[in-house]
């Protein structure tokens, strides 16, 4: 693993198309670690160029959807049955607590997004 620091856009578009093919990496593997420095890298240079602000909540699972494939059955282990992830797909139905752990646990969605605009 030869790691590099992310100069410029260029660098960045790399190493994202670097991560797409170690993203699903079983933990404990030298992939995992080479993917969380990378990660880690990403978010350090995105934070100095880039102004995002948090997401909302909705769109930053739906964007976690998109980026790994997920169809919202994928979602059930970190939200529940099929009817409340619709439910909170469609925004009828706000994020708990449990779920929000969950769905940062599990697909490393920032607690920044998943909190975005709750009191």
């Amino acid at each position: 693993m030869t790691i590099k620091p992310i100069r410029t856009d260029d660098d960045l578009h790399a190493v994202f198309r670097h991560l797409e093919s170690i993203y699903q990496a079983d933990e404990g593997t030298p992939e995992a670690d080479e993917r969380d420095v990378l990660m880690t890298l990403i978010e350090a240079y995105e934070n100095q160029h880039y102004d995002f602000g948090p997401a909302d909540p909705i769109e930053a699972i739906k964007f976690r959807m998109e980026q790994q494939g997920l169809t919202p059955r994928d979602l059930e282990p970190y939200i529940g049955p099929s009817g409340r992830v619709s439910e909170v797909l469609n925004r009828k139905r706000p994020l708990s607590l449990r779920m929000v752990k969950q769905l940062h646990d599990g697909l490393r969605i920032p607690y920044e997004s998943l909190l975005a605009g709750t009191a």
